[in-house]
């Protein structure tokens, strides 16, 4: 499969994948295994009830996420709108916590290799070190925190695309990750792809716990979230919660 052949539906305004997590794992691996393009990465990003909202009323971040090769539903709304609304819905959600280590574990046959940008040093040694455990053989050629500045982040970007890692994940939050794929990504030819990750290296390394299944299923992941984190996250999910359930409800084809 190639990204050309992925089919898309309308979701809250955004053009998302109709792929499920084992065919979105099997798309990288196969990207992985072919040279890099010349023009650059694919960019694969992923789209949530935050993102949509602030795609709503942010055009430059309209044209970050909309410029992207792939774009994956972050969010079981975003499926059950498309069940309800879509001629073509979703087949699940495409999770980047849930990909990567279906990502992990077929890269260890598939001989691709990994770079981890982003976090703090210790969240991202942890989910390096996580990452050996769930798959012992993946390759990780390099990793580094994601606080890079001025030389540090110029020395950066040229070790990286020196040690030429088939898929860069690429953990800094929305939307500083889209702001890096458009201002670095010229300067990684030899990067296959770049996967931007969110909070995944938070999850992977345990720093944060993950809502119980029950609640992913429900799309109440939010809520598990907010009840851990409320001062950071209660004015944000009143500002594009019902921002994103409007733009589900009304853009959704």
């Amino acid at each position: 499969m190639t990204i050309g052949d992925v089919e898309t539906s309308l979701i809250g305004g955004a053009r998302v994948a109709r792929l499920n997590l084992e065919q979105t794992a099997r798309l990288m691996l196969d990207l992985a295994r072919r040279p890099a393009r010349a023009e650059g990465p694919y960019y694969l990003t992923s789209v949530n009830g935050e993102v949509l909202a602030r795609r709503a009323f942010d055009p430059e971040f309209t044209k970050l996420i909309d410029c992207a090769d792939l774009i994956n539903a972050d969010g079981q709304p975003l499926v059950a709108a498309s069940r309800l609304l879509s001629k073509q819905p979703l087949p699940e959600r495409v999770a980047t916590t849930d990909l990567y280590p279906i990502v992990a574990r077929m890269a260890q046959d598939a001989g691709a290799s990994f770079y981890l940008l982003g976090a703090s040093e210790e969240v991202n040694r942890a989910t390096c070190e996580a990452t050996k455990r769930i798959a012992p053989r993946v390759n990780i050629v390099g990793r580094s925190h994601g606080f890079l500045k001025g030389a540090e982040l110029e020395a950066k970007l040229d070790e990286i695309n020196a040690l030429a890692p088939d898929i860069l994940w690429l953990a800094m939050g929305v939307p500083l990750e889209q702001q890096f794929v458009r201002d670095h990504a010229h300067r990684l030819p030899n990067v296959k792809m770049i996967k931007t990750s969110g909070g995944l290296f938070d999850f992977v390394s345990g720093v944060k716990k993950r809502a119980p299944q029950w609640m992913q299923d429900a799309g109440l992941e939010w809520a598990f979230r907010l009840g851990l984190e409320p001062r950071r996250l209660l004015k944000r999910y009143l500002t594009t919660n019902p921002v994103a359930a409007y733009l589900l409800l009304t853009r959704t084809r």
